[in-house]
């Protein structure tokens, strides 16, 4: 079976602008810049997880490319190649290349997760840009634009997603529940699988799909689906440094990073939601200590390292309090 098959969230994923889920003033926007395909600037488009940025990118790719759209885009995700050595070798490389077909205005380059790109990589990427500006367009994709160089920021149009609402998201399940035939819904379920996913709806989609695997979807279900959540995870993770114990919360985060591929600035996300949670006088240290290391991801140190100086630091909390 292929995998939009499988998978619900690729499956039902939007093919044309006007089916996005929520969005409006975006689309507002986008719409006359798609009329005129030849004068699209370079995007950027920031905002939370789930809310639709890699799917406007890709109806993007596919309403000016169409069918030629495989061999005309390069997609990377930035955080799996942060360095100034993929912005020369492989976007450069993609980039420089003037050839192209009747009907083809431009080659595109979509760079997802751009916020996670040293700052030296964003310098050079804005050199291509403005090299290749000609015959090359790039869609710029990050959580915060503030983890984006001025000058990129300044060649861009730059689109903010918002985070989706639980009416948007709950409708949205509905169709697929009926699509999918599943039985009727308990009162509270899809507002569970809301408050478990806080508007992210590609994870809202996958929770539904695994709660839902035999056909009918409980309360129950979905609250021992949510347990193994990432965000649950992340959760795990934060009790087990803050309570001192130190090398299970690591090697619980090198799986979650290394196997599940969570990205690291989400890793500190869920982690502050995880801490606002909790309650006693060392609260204000460990969000201190959160937002320093963020501020190093933003400046590009290295990711593991950095979430396991963390980890140290919030189980170094349990030993001042016993002092």
């Amino acid at each position: 079976m292929p995998l939009e098959e499988m998978m619900w969230v690729e499956k039902y994923r939007p093919k044309k602008l006007e089916d996005l889920v929520n969005q409006a003033s975006m689309k507002e926007r986008l719409t006359p810049l798609l009329e005129r395909k030849g004068e699209l600037p370079h995007l950027l488009f920031a905002g939370p997880p789930g809310s639709g940025k890699t799917t406007t990118a890709l109806i993007i790719v596919k309403e000016i490319l169409g069918d030629l759209s495989s061999d005309y885009t390069l997609s990377l995700n930035a955080s799996d190649e942060r360095g100034i050595d993929m912005v020369r070798e492989r976007v450069k490389n993609f980039a420089r290349y003037s050839d192209r077909r009747d009907g083809v205005p431009f080659r595109l380059i979509i760079l997802d997760e751009a916020d996670s790109m040293t700052a030296d990589a964003q310098t050079a990427l804005r050199r291509i840009m403005e090299e290749s500006s000609q015959f090359t367009r790039f869609i710029l994709i990050c959580n915060y634009s503030s983890g984006i160089i001025e000058p990129l920021q300044s060649r861009c149009a730059i689109f903010r997603f918002q985070r989706l609402d639980e009416g948007s998201v709950t409708t949205h399940l509905k169709e697929i529940a009926k699509k999918e035939k599943i039985k009727p819904l308990e009162p509270r379920v899809l507002s569970s699988i809301y408050e478990s996913t806080n508007g992210d709806l590609r994870q809202a989609i996958n929770l539904f799909q695994a709660a839902s695997a035999s056909g009918e979807l409980s309360l129950e279900k979905v609250k021992a689906v949510t347990g193994a959540t990432v965000k649950g995870r992340v959760g795990d993770i934060v009790r087990l440094a803050l309570d001192g114990e130190f090398e299970n919360a690591r090697l619980k985060m090198v799986e979650l990073t290394r196997v599940y591929g969570i990205p690291e600035r989400d890793f500190l996300k869920f982690a502050n939601e995880e801490l606002t949670n909790q309650k006693g006088d060392g609260l204000g240290d460990a969000i201190k200590i959160l937002a320093e290391y963020d501020y190093r991801l933003v400046m590009g140190a290295q990711p593991e390292l950095q979430l396991t100086a963390m980890l140290a630091e919030l189980s170094a909390l349990k030993n001042r309090k016993g002092e």
